[in-house]
């Protein structure tokens, strides 16, 4: 028996969590936010990452984040975005259907947030291995 797929699930259903839909894809509000207004764009068909979406559907997942964008822009006001896709077990996708983060950031919703997505791994300062690289003046 195949396990369930929530977001085949969640597609078929009234979802109210619903932002913005495409032909490809569909945008919707996470439901278990990081920040307020933290959405994700998720693609209709069942495929399990974004390295087996077609050209059209990947051109689609690029429009809808605009319009989610958009949406998120006007009710929620953020200071800037964190935008990601987990891929795999190992790279922290916990639900096998390709979908992608779209994380509203605010100030000071870090002490630090130099590097951003560098930090996911731990590997230390963003801000000290940039400076190092001789980088500092894209900090």
């Amino acid at each position: 028996m195949t396990k369930p797929c929530f977001f085949c699930d969640v597609q078929q259903q009234d979802d109210l969590q619903r932002i913005a839909e495409s032909e490809f894809c569909f945008s919707r509000y996470d439901d278990f936010p990081v920040s307020k207004g933290h959405a994700e764009i998720v693609s209709k068909r069942h495929i399990e990452s974004v390295f087996d979406l077609t050209a059209g559907e990947f051109t689609d997942v690029q429009t809808l984040l605009q319009k989610s964008k958009a949406v998120i822009d006007e009710e929620y006001s953020p200071d800037g975005y964190t935008v990601g896709i987990n891929v795999g077990e190992a790279g922290g996708q916990t639900i096998p259907h390709m979908h992608m983060h779209v994380i509203p950031r605010y100030n000071g919703d870090v002490t630090e947030p130099n590097g951003g997505v560098r930090n996911i791994l731990k590997k230390g300062d963003y801000s000290d291995q940039a400076k190092t690289a001789g980088k500092e003046k894209y900090l």
